[in-house]
């Protein structure tokens, strides 16, 4: 087979790496890719919103398979693209429909399917410039924290958890009145505080059968001790220690069977990944349930640089299933072994950072995947192209064994700014 993948970040890395392993990849392109996807397949300088160029690319080059990293695309329509072009739409698209995508790009969206299927969530409100003073009248019957939610797609920038009254109104202001996020605060979810841990989940699906991929847990913030600003993810481990089978009998049998369900029910065509986002919180009543905090329509980053290792199956294998119905035919075999991913980041990230740094010393790693994320090639060299540059994964008879194998490889990768979380896992040691 001839596939084309589309991204250009360490997700996109990881699934080339694991696509590539696959009897069944012939040849493997990627638009755009980075300098690490080079290694697997054929970087082609197409954007993955180019809609029209990509449509070129797939028939100039009969390509037999598309497959979606990032949600931008999904959310803007490829699969609905593909379906309605009479030259492409025998092609198979391993990502939902536009309106499937509307799990991730529209919070309000995803939050009226979760009352609708009965799967449970943090009670919310929505809010626009038409009702924001019945919004900020809302704020005020609230008990802090009190979390805001950009509708749209944000970059992973558009929650904010707000520790009084004064800044969540502040805040819900600057989100519509001055759009604080463009576009995508135009309309704003206010939702109740779920103090917990969280967790995250992993579902293929054809939108009537569905596998479970391995759980990971990430870390957001930029800080060690989970301490300083939100960040894309600056590590994550699997599997997570308390995700035992009682609780995944939990998350099966209230949240990815009524997802799915939900999906049939309202007609909504979904062929490709869902990412659950869970927060295990403590009830009044000293029981722990798991809530969903979100849902995203495509695999994690950095999760799937940790999810995709722990996979020993043929990645290419289930997706041909998956397009032709009989997913539920696959069998997803997973390494028992634990895995730690750690990101490698720009120093100054998230906030301003400097690009076009050479990174060393790659090359000499030897008993851990690198996975670059921000990265390009130019003249020879592999040079700093993102926030988040690599993300180093091991695996280990334990977390803390696979994260300290990790770090010990970063420590052999330089470039000017380096900068990791070493404690990636902490609370698990």
């Amino acid at each position: 087979m001839k596939i084309l993948l589309l991204g250009s970040g360490g997700r996109e890395h990881a699934f080339a790496w694991k696509m590539a392993q696959s009897p069944l990849c012939q040849k493997l392109y990627v638009a755009p890719g980075n300098a690490g996807t080079s290694q697997f397949g054929e970087n082609v300088a197409i954007g993955v919103n180019d809609f029209a160029a990509i449509e070129k690319f797939v028939l100039d080059n009969r390509i037999d398979m598309v497959v979606v990293g990032p949600e931008d695309p999904l959310v803007n329509g490829i699969y609905d693209y593909f379906l309605a072009n009479e030259a492409l739409n025998k092609i198979p698209v391993i990502g939902p429909s536009k309106l499937g995508a509307q799990l991730e790009g529209s919070k309000a969206f995803s939050k009226v399917f979760m009352l609708k299927h009965g799967i449970p969530t943090a009670i919310y409100q929505e809010f626009s410039a038409h009702n924001l003073d019945a919004g900020l009248d809302y704020i005020d019957h609230q008990t802090p924290p009190i979390v805001l939610k950009a509708d749209g797609l944000a970059a992973g920038k558009g929650v904010l958890i707000c520790q009084t009254k004064e800044k969540a109104k502040a805040e819900l202001r600057e989100m519509i009145a001055n759009a604080k996020f463009g576009k995508a605060s135009s309309k704003v979810v206010i939702e109740q505080f779920l103090k917990g841990i969280e967790f995250s989940v992993f579902v293929l699906t054809d939108g009537i059968n569905y596998k479970i991929l391995p759980q990971a847990k990430d870390y957001k913030r930029i800080g060690e001790g989970d301490t300083g600003l939100n960040t894309g993810g600056m590590g994550c481990i699997s599997p997570v220690p308390f995700v035992d089978a009682a609780l995944m009998k939990k998350v099966e049998e209230r949240v990815i069977i009524p997802t799915i369900e939900g999906l049939r029910k309202d007609r909504i065509t979904y062929k490709g990944f869902i990412y659950i986002g869970f927060m295990q919180t403590e009830l009044p009543n000293g029981t722990t349930e798991p809530f969903v905090i979100e849902y995203n329509c495509r695999m994690g980053d950095p999760e799937t640089e940790i999810v995709f290792p722990r996979i020993k199956s043929d990645l290419v294998q289930h997706f041909v299933a998956l397009a032709k119905g009989e997913l539920q035919n696959e069998v997803i075999e997973i390494d028992p072994r634990a895995a730690a991913t750690v990101i490698v980041a720009s120093g100054g990230y998230p906030e301003d950072y400097q690009k076009g740094k050479e990174i060393t010393g790659i090359d000499t790693v030897a008993n851990s995947i690198v996975f670059h994320a921000g990265t390009k090639a130019e003249g020879g060299k592999v040079l700093t192209n993102g926030g988040r540059v690599l993300a180093v994964t091991s695996y280990g008879k334990t977390i803390t064994e696979a994260v300290a194998t990790s770090n010990a490889a970063i420590e052999k990768i330089d470039f000017e700014g380096k900068y990791y979380r070493r404690d990636i896992g902490f609370e698990f040691k």
